[in-house]
């Protein structure tokens, strides 16, 4: 337990409630790093309690990022530091990716130890679609910002994942329904400690669920990607089949519209050809 780490940059995921899932090689990294990085030295001595060791740790997190990134660099030249966040995987809305970034301009390695991580764990409970997600962090607090940042992501043919706290529960899951509509979801929470729990139902009715009753504790909101788009009708055909003619000539606007809306692309190039002669 007591061997050497070459130098340079270790990213350890980190338990995101029951100590013992830490691997065992997240163990072994942190008991020989010269230098932990952390966002909370109290947190991450909890850890390293459980696993008996005690290792030199550094505060680095949103408010000391870019002075203390520097030093860090320097250091990593010939001396090994591990990366944590108090729970779950680094760089997973945190301000890690920097580091990580600095570090490989500087040449310094970089090793990840991979494990816990509250978004995919959250995903392997919701019992929605996993094929496609995409991660959204914590969406912003003010209303309107809110509301720009799930227009965005409407039409988006994927699972969506998000981070919350208890008490913006509600309103963030009121903000979803009515942004995305009132789609299939999945609110988790407590995950992988004694009271883990994951309840799945529509948006709206999730909201009425928590409106009264914020839960505690880090809260992952999963929601199903949106139903078949409908079929395009005859009017958005001719309108985008006029749009196209303006800058190609009819075979060509027929197939790039063919292929964007999904129609038969002789019945588009006739269609044209008579748009043409109009």
């Amino acid at each position: 337990m007591n061997a050497k780490l070459e130098p340079g940059l270790y990213i350890v995921a980190t338990p995101i409630g029951n100590l013992s899932d830490l691997s065992p090689r997240g163990a072994t990294i942190l008991s020989q790093a010269d230098m932990i990085a952390c966002e909370d030295s109290r947190v991450t001595a909890k850890l390293l309690q459980h696993i008996g060791v005690k290792r030199p740790m550094m505060p680095y997190h949103d408010h000391n990022a870019d002075r203390v990134r520097p030093g860090l660099i320097d250091r990593m030249g010939n001396e090994s530091i591990a990366l944590v966040s108090d729970a779950g995987t680094p760089l997973i809305s945190d301000p890690g990716y920097k580091l990580v970034r600095d570090a490989r301009a500087a040449g310094v390695p970089v090793v990840t130890i991979p494990g816990p991580c509250a978004a995919i764990a959250a995903l392997t409970l919701a019992g929605l679609p996993s094929d496609r997600f995409l991660f959204l962090g914590f969406l912003p607090p003010k209303q309107k910002a809110r509301a720009d940042a799930i227009a965005e992501v409407a039409a988006v043919r994927a699972t969506l994942i998000l981070y919350e706290s208890g008490p913006r529960l509600a309103v963030t899951l009121t903000a979803l329904a009515e942004g995305l509509g009132d789609r299939e979801a999945a609110v988790a929470r407590e995950i992988s400690k004694r009271f883990e729990e994951c309840v799945t139902e529509s948006l709206s009715a999730l909201a009425a669920r928590y409106a009264d009753n914020p839960p505690k504790g880090e809260i992952v909101v999963i929601v199903a990607p949106p139903g078949e788009a409908p079929p395009a009708s005859e009017d958005d055909a001719d309108a985008a089949l006029a749009e196209a003619l303006t800058r190609l000539p009819p075979a060509k606007a027929a197939g790039e519209v063919a292929k964007r809306l999904g129609l038969d692309r002789k019945a588009l190039y006739a269609r044209a050809m008579e748009m043409r002669g109009a």
